[in-house]
């Protein structure tokens, strides 16, 4: 099998005097589903363009598939599939058209081309003859996602890169594109890096995660190990304000292994959480701080995203990023 590796070390983007990316290193091993999370504008979008020999790096180094992402571009380009977030397809085109033309562009013959191009419309299950016969244009979300894999996987890669792949989808939809890559990472060992606005997403896939804010890795496991350090199950409180959580986390400090403040709940580590309710209860009672609501979690990606980068990313976030791009393509088309 070849190398299916992804390796950067102390990779740096800059732009004039900012850095987008800043001395960012890691491995990805062959066979491997690697999630690389981050809030907006913290370099994730950067790091794949410079894997994927769209940027070239101010500093540093990369191998993808044991080439060299600027002396070697055009091999890891051979080698590699690149599904962006923006999905470039011809809604007036069908499927079949589509796929065979790329696997034209990359060398193979007519005859070739159509056999790979009918064996990729089953592996994304996309093969129905109605769903065939249709225009893309008339294709569901869920649908084109799973074209564009199909599109990004013609020329056989070895690695694929997915950036954010389910972005705007509706959660059946979403949960479609996970079970193909889950599929196409275990069938036929493809190494996949994702980015991802959904932290459930990243939990669900990946073996393994980094996590970038402003430029730098702040953070990289295996999912369950990043967890794991956040100290055991969470008692939730949820407040009626700012003022009252910040209260409630000075009576309570003492009671907790490490406390953290997500805007109206405070969140309260601790190794015996269930058993330690009532105290906490007792505790805010006493000072006269009754919570609106207690639950019980276990740390999720979630907590942990909040911890090392200082905010909540959730899929509200996403989707409010992704309806403000829609807007602004609005904008154009009418512009246009």
């Amino acid at each position: 099998m070849s190398n299916r590796e992804i390796i950067a070390e102390n990779l740096v983007k800059r732009y004039g005097d900012f850095a987008a990316v800043d001395d960012v290193s890691f491995k990805v091993g062959s066979g491997e589903i690697f999630g690389f999370l981050g809030p907006n504008g913290a370099g994730k979008s950067t790091t794949v363009s410079m894997l994927t020999t769209r940027v070239v790096p101010t500093q540093g180094k990369a191998l993808v598939g044991g080439f060299d992402v600027e002396r070697q571009s055009t091999d890891v380009r051979r080698l590699a599939g690149v599904a962006l977030q923006e999905i470039g397809l011809d809604p007036l085109m069908k499927s079949m058209e589509l796929l065979t033309i790329q696997c034209q562009l990359f060398g193979l013959a007519r005859k070739a081309a159509v056999m790979r191009a009918q064996y990729l419309l089953e592996v994304v299950k996309l093969d129905d003859p109605t769903t065939v016969q249709r225009p893309v244009g008339k294709y569901s979300g869920g649908m084109r996602r799973r074209l564009d894999l199909a599109m990004a996987l013609a020329h056989e890669p070895a690695i694929l890169f997915l950036d954010e792949p389910t972005t705007g989808l509706d959660p059946m939809s979403r949960r479609d594109i996970w079970t193909e890559v889950r599929r196409l990472n275990r069938e036929l060992g493809i190494t996949i890096f994702l980015t991802t606005q959904y932290l459930e997403e990243a939990d669900q896939l990946a073996d393994h995660i980094a996590i970038i804010t402003q430029g730098k890795i702040a953070v990289e496991g295996k999912p369950a190990d990043l967890k794991a350090q956040m100290g055991g199950d969470a008692i939730n409180l949820v407040f009626g304000d700012d003022m009252t959580v910040e209260r409630a986390r000075v009576a309570l400090t003492d009671m907790a292994t490490r406390t953290q403040i997500d805007r109206d709940i405070l969140r309260l580590y601790l190794a015996n959480a269930a058993s330690a309710v009532p105290a906490v209860v007792s505790r805010l009672q006493e000072a006269g701080i009754p919570p609106l609501s207690l639950s019980l979690t276990q740390p999720t990606l979630d907590d942990v995203f909040l911890k090392v980068t200082g905010q909540r990313f959730s899929s509200d976030e996403a989707d409010a990023g992704d309806k403000a791009k829609k807007d602004a393509a609005g904008k154009k088309d009418k512009a246009a």
